[in-house]
């Protein structure tokens, strides 16, 4: 492993955006030694601009009270839109078609309420069978809610037997199959478990070649995958921010409605007062009126502190860019994967269900340990490395381009061979 320490160092001297790192606020132990931080996942670390992003919208709440809504720097009213920007950079969207609002489930709510509309024939959701949680128990719900049978209206896909992951093609012949009776395809843009990237265009295409709907789940992906949604034709998205966007635990997430539907005043849709068309919205009437594009969708007034956190947070990504982040992340996570096949070429102890593939993968890598999984993830812990267990065997590894280094990753490995004992 000493030839992989010093190739670390050196790719983490020609690291152009290594400068980031200092950005952010390193975890530490109690005797001030920092932790290695692989878990941005989970919850991306917090930019040490939080603070003054916050500040400033508590100093005007402090001076200024409710005069705050329209008053400069960044009056309330429109603060939802200083992130506009930088989420269209991310999703590959028109600022209309990308905002800041609710949580991730919310906004998966408020789509299926407009893009998915069953009928007696044509009424199933292609999901995978391994879906996070809560998008399986809001699809569960809105299917309920229309009078249909989860079991019967819900096509759950499964990886192939001896596979941890869903094939590309395997996805596609599901559309094709299920085509004359498919509503909606939901998909993850990464699955939260495998770190699989699913091929968006290709789903989207077979989605609207065989009338159904395409939308995605993008927890895992936004921040972490560069992405082409207007291009790509996508119907809607939702992401939560708190992963690679660090934006803070809970902080709100976002949404994406394609510009086709931008004035669709007669697509059904859960309305609210912060949707309804901003010049005439202070006048109170009856009779919604939807704002142009995916602002439509708004529920209430925006939680000012919570965008300030985000847009903390965003206006380092943009300023990195997607693009390098990607490349770097490919670079690192690659690393990873040399790293752990060195240490375990026989994939004896430790065995990755992440794709090999770099396009078929973010900057996850999903460790299968095959024996007490949970111990070796708690030896880990011990060693003050930060990452995250999943029931019922998988330490869940990511290495973050923004904040995290090549050094990291050697460390990582080297300690998990002395912890593994090979």
């Amino acid at each position: 492993m000493e030839e992989m320490y010093a190739k670390a160092l050196s790719y983490d001297k020609a690291d152009t955006l290594s400068n980031y790192r200092k950005l952010f606020h390193i975890p530490c132990t109690a005797e001030g030694e920092e932790h290695i931080y692989l878990c941005g996942n989970s919850l991306g670390l917090q930019p040490r601009s939080v603070r003054d992003y916050i500040e400033q919208e508590l100093e005007k709440w402090q001076t200024q009270a409710v005069e705050g809504h329209f008053t400069e720097p960044n009056p309330w009213l429109y603060y939802h839109k200083l992130l506009k920007p930088a989420l269209a950079h991310l999703t590959g969207a028109g600022e209309h078609e990308v905002t800041a609002m609710n949580n991730l489930t919310t906004n998966l709510h408020l789509m299926m309420v407009s893009f998915y509309q069953p009928t007696q024939v044509r009424f199933k959701i292609l999901m995978e069978a391994s879906a996070f949680p809560s998008d399986q128990y809001a699809v569960e719900s809105q299917v309920k809610y229309h009078g249909f049978d989860p079991a019967e209206a819900i096509i759950a896909l499964k990886p192939a037997a001896g596979e941890e992951t869903i094939s590309p093609k395997a996805v596609l012949e599901a559309i094709e199959q299920h085509g004359s009776t498919l509503a909606l395809v939901l998909l993850p843009g990464i699955q939260y478990y495998t770190g699989q990237w699913f091929d968006l265009p290709a789903i989207t295409k077979a989605a609207h070649a065989v009338g159904a709907k395409a939308g995605y789940d993008l927890a895992h992906a936004i921040g972490n995958m560069p992405m082409q949604l207007h291009n790509w034709d996508v119907d809607f998205a939702v992401w939560c921010s708190y992963k690679y966007l660090n934006a803070g635990p809970g902080n709100t997430g976002g949404a994406f409605v394609h510009d086709r539907y931008a004035q669709d005043v007669d697509l059904p849709r859960f309305a609210g007062w912060w949707g309804h068309d901003e010049g005439v919205r202070f006048k109170m009437e009856k009779g919604f009126k939807p704002m142009y594009g995916v602002d439509g969708w708004q529920l209430s007034n925006v939680n000012i502190l919570s965008l300030a956190a985000q847009r903390a947070s965003l206006d380092i990504i943009a300023e990195a860019g997607i693009t390098q982040l990607r490349e770097k992340s490919i670079r690192l996570t690659g690393f990873l994967e040399t790293c752990i096949r060195q240490i375990d070429p026989e994939q004896t102890y430790i065995r990755i269900i992440t794709p090999e593939q770099p396009a078929q993968r973010g900057c996850q890598l999903s460790l299968f340990v095959q024996e007490k999984g949970r111990a070796v993830y708690e030896r880990l812990s011990a060693n003050n490395i930060i990452t995250d267990w999943r029931e019922p065997n998988v330490i869940r590894v990511a290495p973050t381009p923004l904040y995290n280094t090549f050094e990291e990753v050697y460390r990582l490995t080297d300690i998990l061979q002395t912890i593994l004992a090979i």
